[in-house]
């Protein structure tokens, strides 16, 4: 009789060792390599079954595209992130923290898809199906071609679908399927890689659109092997501050549209809540003429958003100055505080510097450097930013500002919203700035920009 195979795979990128190693040598991680134990009569059936072709080759010009085929999504901010509406057979991935909202955003989606899609199976692998009528019942759902089940094992969910023949699936979550086939346990790389490819099979053959729910890292990466990410169509990360009400859906791949895209929400009452104007609600409660705060055109995808960055330097009390960065980049942060030190000598060496994004934000683009650092020399000086001006720019080294990407997009979003003035790099090139309802403040250095932002008598 033939013996089982024994070898260790490691649950963060996959790789295969015959013996336990502390440290995984492809990725780097401890403890992470796992006993595998396959048994050959299932190798034997993969290895014959791989051997046989099941698809036939087809001309390119035979092949119609469909393009036009996507079910209409009335959730406005969902259908952005999707690129458009969503594909019939496509396989999306929804990430995020525990408790932010995905098990609830997929519920509602379920609910408005209904009527355009048609029946939709949810499958949970952590909640009863009464837990699910309760939070349907809380937000007001009441659709009547929704299915539950509570489900874990692979060829019972796929059982589940060829009675009910949905048009969209959703399995909460991903992690806590298996395939009884294989010897791990649920959420091991193997399992994880085995379901996510069934699901995939299951989505390309009979065109249902299925949905996978994906807990992450204390990192913020999808938990399980990077491969899964490589399985599916889409990837969707659900984002923001748990103590904050606002959530952005933020698409890092997309086979069908752009990525990058995001999708602004508001979690209330009754659920999420999108919202078709974030540039407007993010600056709402700004305090005008109070120093230490500036206004930056941000780019997520094809949107510009405003948001307003805030800054507090404080004489310190420690021998090292403290640096908190919240809602942008810590080392950006680092970089920006150097060159005001160095190219305008402001004595940042003795002040704790705090910046802030308001509404719990993440801004990961240089394009904001020019506003921070606006900020900390207004609540450095005691001096408020003009009400009316707005900010978009990077900081080089030298100090001097570079242009960035989609410069009059930003440009009209901040004119569309009342600001009269816009700060730009000089090397902004105006044939890309077009006609805009704004005035164009073209500077070429940190220093230049802070004597017109910040005019009058200065204090450190």
């Amino acid at each position: 009789m033939a013996k089982a195979r024994v070898y260790y795979e490691c649950q963060e990128c996959g790789r295969r060792s015959p013996r336990h190693m502390g440290k995984c040598p492809q990725c780097g991680e401890y403890n992470t390599m796992i006993e595998v134990v396959e048994e050959p009569e299932v190798a034997a059936v993969a290895a014959r079954a791989s051997s046989r072709p099941r698809t036939q080759p087809q001309r390119l010009g035979d092949i119609t595209s469909d393009a036009g085929e996507r079910y209409p999504v009335p959730v406005e901010e969902m259908a952005r992130v999707l690129g458009g509406g969503l594909v019939p057979g496509s396989v999306v991935l929804v990430g995020g923290d525990p408790g932010i909202g995905k098990s609830t955003l997929l519920l509602q989606l379920a609910a408005l898809m209904e009527p355009y899609a048609g029946p939709v199976l949810y499958v949970s692998g952590e909640e009863s199906e009464r837990q699910i009528k309760m939070r349907a019942e809380r937000l007001g759902l009441a659709p009547q071609e929704v299915f539950l089940v509570t489900e874990t094992e692979l060829g019972a969910i796929l059982a589940h679908v060829e009675d009910v023949k949905p048009r969209m699936l959703i399995v909460d979550s991903i992690q806590t399927t298996y395939f009884e086939g294989k010897a791990s346990a649920a959420g091991s790389v193997s399992q994880v890689r085995e379901c996510a490819s069934a699901l995939r099979e299951l989505a390309k053959n009979t065109g249902v659109a299925v949905f996978l729910v994906g807990h992450v890292t204390k990192e913020g990466v999808i938990a399980g092997p990077r491969v899964l990410e490589h399985i599916v169509d889409t990837v969707l990360y659900l984002e923001g501050d748990r103590f904050q009400a606002y959530r952005l859906l933020r698409s890092v791949k997309n086979r069908f549209g752009a990525t990058s895209e995001v999708g602004v929400f508001e979690m209330r009452d009754r659920g999420l809540v999108e919202i078709t104007n974030p540039s407007e609600v993010f600056i709402a409660e700004r305090e005008i003429n109070a120093p230490g705060s500036a206004i930056a055109v941000t780019l997520e995808g094809t949107r510009p958003l405003l948001v307003e960055v805030q800054a507090l330097a404080s004489q310190t009390v420690y021998p090292n100055p403290r640096r908190t960065a919240n809602g942008v980049d810590f080392n950006r942060l680092l970089l920006i505080t150097a060159v005001l030190s160095k190219r305008l000598g402001m004595r940042l060496f003795e002040k704790d510097i705090f910046v802030n994004v308001i509404s719990g934000l993440k801004i990961d683009e240089p394009a904001s450097d020019l506003a921070t650092a606006v900020a900390i020399a207004s609540s450095m000086w005691e001096v408020p930013v003009p009400a009316d001006m707005a900010f978009v720019g990077e900081l080089g080294l030298s100090g001097e500002l570079r242009a960035v990407s989609q410069t009059a997009m930003r440009i009209r979003e901040a004119a569309k919203l009342g600001f009269k003035r816009v700060m730009v790099p000089k090397t902004t090139r105006s044939e890309d700035l077009g006609k805009i309802d704004a005035e164009i403040i073209r500077v070429r250095s940190i220093a230049t920009a802070l004597e017109i932002a910040l005019p009058g008598e200065r204090r450190d």
